[in-house]
C-alpha cells in the first residue's frame, strides 16, 4: 500500500455537521416576508408553525434538502424579540443538522463551547435542537438541528 491509496484525508470533511438544515432570518411580519418570497421566486410555504416555547411563529420555505426559516416573535419577551430591537430584521442563525444533537452538544461543552442550551430540547417539525451561544461562536448563534 503505498501513500497515494490512503483516502481519509483526500475528502474534506464537516465532521459531525451533516448539512445545513436551515438559516433564520428574523422579520417583523410573517405574511409579508411569505408574499415576499412567492412574489420573488415562486417559493411556497412547506411547514408553519408556532413555537410556545421560543416566542415565535416560523414559515418554513424549502431549498433542497434545507429550509430558509423565516422567523417572527409573538411576545415582546421572546428572544427573538430582543434580537430584533438591537439588529433589526435579518439573518438571525444557522441550523445545522446533527446525527445526535445530544452527543454534539456535550462534545462542544466538553471543548469549552458557550451554550444556550444544556440540553436538547424539541424544536420545530418535531426535531431535537439546542442552541450554542454567539459569544464563543464568532458571533454567529448555532443551532443544533437532529431529526
Amino acid at each position: 500500500m503505498g501513500l497515494g491509496h490512503d483516502h481519509t484525508h483526500d475528502e474534506p470533511s464537516s465532521g459531525s455537521l451533516t448539512e445545513i438544515d436551515h438559516v433564520g432570518i428574523a422579520v417583523h411580519d410573517l405574511d409579508a416576508a411569505v408574499a415576499w418570497y412567492q412574489q420573488m421566486f415562486g417559493a411556497t410555504v412547506a411547514h408553519r408553525e408556532r413555537i410556545e416555547s421560543d416566542g415565535v411563529e416560523e414559515a418554513l420555505i424549502k431549498v433542497a434538502d434545507s429550509y430558509i426559516q423565516l422567523l417572527t416573535p409573538f411576545v415582546d419577551t421572546s428572544p427573538l424579540a430582543k434580537f430584533m430591537e438591537r439588529n433589526g430584521e435579518g439573518l438571525h442563525h444557522v441550523g445545522y443538522r446533527v446525527a445526535s444533537c445530544a452527543e454534539v452538544l456535550e462534545h462542544v461543552k466538553a471543548q469549552g463551547a458557550r451554550v444556550v442550551d444544556e440540553h436538547p430540547r424539541t424544536g420545530s417539525r418535531g426535531t431535537t435542537v439546542a442552541f450554542l451561544h454567539p459569544k464563543s461562536s464568532f458571533s454567529s448563534l448555532i443551532e443544533l438541528v437532529e431529526e
